[in-house]
């Protein structure tokens, strides 16, 4: 097991067809304490999550939920508190949450603008903040970024500018903490993924969905586990020399 008693928090895993989602399992079937955040986060989403999880498996697992709006700095302290008060540490942090919006540059309101940044990027900044406070005192903990294509070549397949503005501040802030907390023994590396079957492929219509698989190398979407794979690696001892860094996970649409 690569994370055996690990506690492991993981932001943006309500919907069961999420990356989030998809990496709480994969981490609880590697012995790992799994703590799933939401905004939306309650006692029925959670036993949806558990159970799901627990049918993967085929054993129990150490799961719990926690309510947390990462756009406000505050409820990102409270939810580290909250962590530290079930297990006593923190170990991980796989950063998921996020909203996409496809929307012309020059239609876009200050007040989309704002949404977009609070959430994917704000939102980053303040968990990873929060966590870091924790990861400094022990010299220790690992960092991974849910970013996207979108941040790689100026706009996504489904999201706007304003979508692949937000994961390019994620994808610079990680850096910048891998940079800063090395010394501490403190990683932080991030993930791109792109076509993985979560609800944002649900507005593409079939005939877009075919053309732009065509034009993938390995011909076909990703799945939630195999970008949750990517975080496992990140997360684990397996990739110890690694940090500041951004693994592809698209199928070849963005070699570079």
């Amino acid at each position: 097991m690569l994370l055996k008693d690990k506690v492991c928090v993981i932001v943006g895993a309500a919907s069961l067809r999420s990356i989030g989602y998809a990496t709480a399992e994969l981490f609880a079937e590697h012995g790992a304490k799994v703590v799933v955040v939401d905004v939306i986060m309650n006692d029925t989403v959670l036993k949806e999550i558990k159970s799901s999880i627990e049918a993967k498996v085929n054993s129990p697992v150490s799961v719990h939920g926690l309510s947390c709006d990462v756009s406000k700095s505050e409820d990102c302290k409270q939810l580290i508190q909250a962590v530290l008060a079930l297990h006593g540490t923190v170990d991980c942090l796989v950063n998921s949450a996020g909203i996409v919006r496809s929307k012309p540059i020059l239609e876009l309101s200050e007040k989309e603008l704002d949404q977009m940044f609070d959430i994917n990027l704000k939102g980053a900044f303040f968990i990873c903040q929060s966590v870091l406070k924790v990861f400094v005192e022990k010299r220790s903990g690992t960092i991974v970024n849910v970013a996207s294509l979108a941040a790689q070549r100026g706009g996504g397949l489904v999201g706007g500018s304003h979508y692949a503005a937000s994961k390019g501040g994620m994808l610079s802030m990680t850096k910048s903490i891998a940079r800063e907390f090395g010394h501490l023994g403190i990683r932080a590396n991030a993930i791109c993924p792109t076509m993985i079957e979560t609800p944002m492929l649900d507005g593409l219509s079939e005939e877009r969905l075919r053309g732009i698989i065509d034009a993938i190398p390995l011909k076909r979407t990703g799945t939630t586990r195999e970008a949750a794979g990517a975080c496992l690696f990140l997360a684990s001892d397996l990739s110890g020399f690694v940090t500041g860094a951004t693994i592809d996970v698209n199928g070849g649409t963005h070699i570079h």
